[in-house]
């Protein structure tokens, strides 16, 4: 066979024969590891080469940013998911090569950063496949996050737009819709241990031809979900919202001409690029780092490293990833690049350049090198249905390397900021409502996440979540009307709960829920940061505390308050813990990863939306800041003095300004006294391998050797370019082998 010379015929042939037998069209990684910009078409060239006018341009950019404006509002105002009515969605407009080009001012940047990826799928695989094809009125519907998204919660509508029979350019909208039949209702299963737990995992297909919905996938669709009527409403939603899109870019186009406007979206990325690499050319040369840490897997307790080097020199860029912990086998927290990719391009354009186009443009010139088959470079296999987890970090990585190179750029295009909150603190729901229906989803107070310190100022409290910043919490008076959840206490700012500093990073507020009327129903919080503090602090600033799951079982508040209406005083955590005022119940801390469990009416769970990281030394805080927040009841008078040193009297809260002076010079030689020779400490705390007592995953000293450590059950160093990932048992086969070990002691031996 080796000796057969193939004609040319006959190897298209061959080839022809190969394209349509093909097994199966996963996902591609020629697509999916590419996040540059792609060279300019033929139309775009002939378009820039009549050399548009840049008054026109702009005016054309204005006209785009108007309509993706009131896209967005329509599916804000129309859609059924609690994420529609919360902003977390966006509406986008693609090159016609599938380049983001720009999105709506207030929408989740992440949504539109990563849908490009299918876009591109659509164009290489579907376009001249006879099967498929991309026709005028069609629409193309997508969730795998394997083939470009963030999470399988996510669903896009994406319609080709042709223009007098050429291709143009590409439109469309996103939604975190929740609900999507996984394992666990709500769409973001931390039970998930492989990828057939997620639920639907959508391809780009063909959903929609001649603008009309296919009935019979939808149908398909909503079979497969716990929740058809809000799958059926939302794709509605998505489609009218892109098809008035289409009607407003085919308007510019009438009115400007079809190079005009072709010429707008390129040159609004090519311009972006270019921006891009004159600021970084603006830093300094050099190598900063940031460690950040996972704590769990929402299944256990386990550290998990997420290393960054960010390495630049004269205009290039580089985010090197290497040392990252290895891929969970079992558990949902893994991503893939593409999606950890679009998390990066969200986290700098929310916290180190927030005035540049909300455009993928701003990472394409950024190189990101990862070890494969780590928790951020997860192979395709793996669960990623708690993706958020690592692409959470993602959005907040930047902020402390970056801001070390920009603090001594003399022009700043954001103020020097310390960490945001990271974690997704809201309560995730599922089961029968009291009108009968069933539901999953999860709560708005996702949307509000503390801001990290500022070095002017102190960080706004709640302002938004890590992955946007143009979100709201919703309100809760309408999730009670449509689901049995009740807050007895809500969004309330954490006393005390602060990354304390110069100045203080923003708060975050307290949640309390419990159920009525249901008589089926559940909650699940996919969150970290319960051993292990999530924002960290900057230039002396305190990270934030660690947060857990509160839980009050076995009672019914509401039978409680009815036999004494001041059972209760005040629904405050702190209280409600240390005072356990309601006799019979069970009074729970548990760490914030928690699997779906059943609640019964008048079940109480309780947890907290974080802080940002803190920002500067505590002893130089203004002590009339520290003041103020006494008056607004933030802080006690306790941390006042321990964290702050200062004086003052606690009935008038004037501050004795000498006694304070003398008191932080004190501290000062306190801490001289207290600390040790940089060589010394690292004597006393560095070790030459990770501890055996702690669960522990990644890079130690060598980021080309990975630890996976797991107390009782594997201490392995590899290669990372060798990592393969880490099957965990399931934790109640642990706590049964835990219950057996103590039942043969107590028997002394004897079975």
């Amino acid at each position: 066979m080796d000796d057969v010379k193939l004609s040319a015929e006959d190897k298209a042939l061959l080839d022809q024969f190969l394209a349509e037998h093909r097994l199966f069209l996963g996902p591609d990684p020629e697509i999916m590891r590419n996040h540059t910009l792609t060279e300019r078409s033929q139309m775009e060239q002939a378009a820039i080469a009549k050399s548009p006018d840049p008054h026109q341009i702009h005016h054309i950019r204005g006209l785009i940013n108007a309509a993706l404006s009131e896209g967005f509002q329509m599916v804000n105002q129309m859609g059924a998911a609690p994420g529609a009515k919360w902003g977390d969605l966006v509406t986008g407009v693609y090159t016609a090569q599938g380049d983001l080009a720009m999105i709506a001012p207030h929408g989740i940047i992440a949504f539109a950063a990563c849908c490009f990826y299918p876009i591109r799928f659509i164009i290489k695989y579907w376009v001249d496949d006879p099967t498929v094809g991309v026709r005028d009125g069609d629409g193309f519907i997508h969730n795998d996050a394997r083939y470009g998204g963030i999470h399988n919660t996510d669903q896009s509508m994406m319609l080709p737009l042709f223009y007098k029979g050429e291709l143009v350019c590409w439109v469309s909208s996103t939604v975190h819709e929740g609900e999507n039949g996984a394992c666990e209702p709500g769409g973001l299963p931390a039970a998930a241990e492989s990828k057939y737990d997620e639920g639907i995992k959508m391809s780009p297909f063909k959903v929609v031809e001649n603008f009309q919905l296919k009935r019979d996938l939808v149908t398909f669709l909503q079979n497969s979900v716990r929740d058809p009527k809000l799958q059926l409403e939302d794709m509605k939603v998505k489609l009218h919202a892109a098809m008035r899109l289409r009607e407003r870019m085919i308007s510019i186009i009438e009115q400007f001409g079809k190079d005009a406007f072709v010429a707008t979206l390129r040159m609004h990325l090519e311009d972006t690029e270019t921006e891009m690499r004159r600021r970084i050319k603006e830093l300094p040369d050099g190598t900063t780092r940031v460690l950040q840490f996972m704590d769990s897997s929402l299944r256990e307790n386990v550290l998990q490293k997420i290393s960054l080097a960010i390495h630049k020199k004269g205009d290039r860029l580089i985010m090197d990833f290497r040392g990252t912990a290895p891929q969970f086998m079992n558990r949902s927290v893994n991503t893939n690049i593409a999606s950890f990719k679009a998390a990066l391009c969200t986290g700098l354009l929310q916290n180190v350049w927030p005035d540049l186009p909300h455009t993928m443009a701003v990472l394409s010139p950024i190189e990101v090198i990862t070890d494969r088959n780590t928790i951020i470079d997860a192979e395709g296999e793996m669960p990623q249905a708690m993706s958020l987890m690592p692409l959470f970090k993602a959005c907040v990585c930047w902020t402390i390397p970056m801001n070390k190179l920009n603090y001594s750029v003399p022009h700043r295009y954001s103020a020097i900021i310390a960490s945001q909150y990271d974690q997704a603190a809201t309560f995730i729901y599922g089961g029968i409502t009291q009108h009968g229906d069933a539901t999953g989803n999860f709560c708005g107070d996702i949307n509000g996440n503390g801001q990290g310190a500022r070095s002017h100022a102190d960080g706004e409290h709640s302002i938004s979540p890590v992955f946007g910043f143009m979100c709201d919490s919703g309100e809760h008076e309408i999730n009670e009307e449509d689901t049995p959840i009740i807050r007895l206490g809500a969004q309330r700012l954490a006393k005390d709960r602060i990354g304390f500093g110069k100045y203080r990073g923003g708060m975050g507020y307290e949640q309390i829920a419990t159920a009525r009327g249901s008589g089926m129903w559940g909650f699940m919080t996919g969150c970290e940061g319960s051993k292990f503090p999530s924002a960290q602090g900057l230039f002396g600033g305190y990270s934030c505390p660690s947060y857990q799951l509160m839980k009050i079982k076995g009672i019914n508040i509401f039978e409680e308050l009815d036999k004494n209406p001041k059972v209760v005083e005040e629904f405050d955590i702190v209280r409600l813990m240390n005072e356990r005022p309601i006799p019979g119940g069970k009074y729970s801390s548990n760490d914030m990863g928690m699997t779906f469990e059943l609640c019964n009416d008048g079940e109480i769970y309780m947890i907290c939306q974080g802080s940002g990281g803190g920002y500067g030394d505590v002893l130089e805080r203004d002590p009339e800041l520290v003041m103020k927040d006494l008056r607004e009841d933030l802080m006690s008078h306790d941390n006042a003095w321990d964290i702050y040193r200062v004086v003052y009297d606690r009935e008038n809260l004037i501050v004795d300004v000498e006694a304070t002076e003398k008191a932080r010079a004190e501290e000062r030689k306190a801490r001289i006294q207290r600390g040790k020779p940089f060589e010394a400490f690292c004597k006393d705390w560095v070790t030459p391998e990770p501890p055996t007592d702690v669960p522990y995953l990644g890079s130690w000293d060598d980021n080309t050797e990975t630890w996976a450590s797991i107390p009782g059950m594997m201490r392995v160093k590899t290669p990372s370019d060798q990592i393969q990932g880490v099957f965990m048992p399931n934790p109640k086969d642990v706590r049964i082998a835990q219950l057996e070990a103590e039942l043969e002691a107590c028997r002394g031996g004897k079975s």
